[in-house]
């Protein structure tokens, strides 16, 4: 027996579904990977104590992994299924930024304070919009005050491509995006989840999302 929904059913009902599928589906990827990438970088840490492993050839891969583990970590709160009431402390996703920083593209998290794991979502799935705009690298600065992020790229060269900032004022399907562009669906469906709209300025070598 299949369970199909009513071709009726309200379109915000099938928009919280969608979405919800994805972060599921999200969350079940990040969680099957995050225990075979922490045995690795186990590994590769207990061969550095015993010396049989040493050269830059260990470092390469050390540092592969941890940033692999950290990419990991981000993913899962930026795709991954947050609960109601599920907190995420400065401290996890500062220090996942400050993991996944390279001297070509810096992040900086400014917010104090822990925040609900939702709003963190959004400002994940935001930031990934703006990388998208730094082929050169740059920094990327997320504020957040009275209820509202402003994610700031600064760049000495900005290339935002049109058509995918067309689509994050509003919920837009997936033609003609790429596997690497599913941000840009899933921040407008994450901000209207949270009664918001993403809005944009840029200018004098900076672009920001606001929502």
């Amino acid at each position: 027996m299949t369970h199909d929904m009513p071709t009726d059913a309200p379109k915000d009902t099938k928009r919280d579904m969608t979405r919800d599928i994805a972060a599921l589906i999200g969350s079940r990827i990040c969680h099957d990977l995050i225990s075979p990438v922490g045995a690795i970088s186990n590994g590769v840490e207990l061969m550095a104590m015993s010396g049989a492993g040493t050269g830059p050839e260990l470092s390469l891969i050390s540092e592969s992994v941890d940033n692999a583990n950290a990419r990991v970590k981000f993913f899962r709160i930026a795709f991954g299924m947050a609960s109601a009431g599920q907190m995420t402390s400065r401290a996890e996703i500062s220090g996942i930024l400050n993991a996944i920083s390279t001297p070509r593209l810096t992040y900086v998290w400014d917010p104090a304070e822990d925040l609900p794991r939702e709003e963190v979502k959004l400002a994940c799935l935001m930031l990934m919009c703006l990388e998208t705009a730094l082929p050169r690298g740059g920094e990327i600065k997320v504020t957040y005050s009275n209820s509202q992020w402003k994610i700031r790229a600064s760049s000495a060269r900005l290339e935002p491509a049109p058509d995918l900032w067309a689509r994050l004022g509003s919920v837009t399907g997936t033609e003609g995006l790429k596997p690497s562009q599913v941000q840009f669906i899933l921040a407008p469906l994450q901000a209207a989840a949270l009664g918001r709209r993403i809005t944009q300025g840029s200018g004098d070598g900076v672009i920001s999302l606001m929502a």
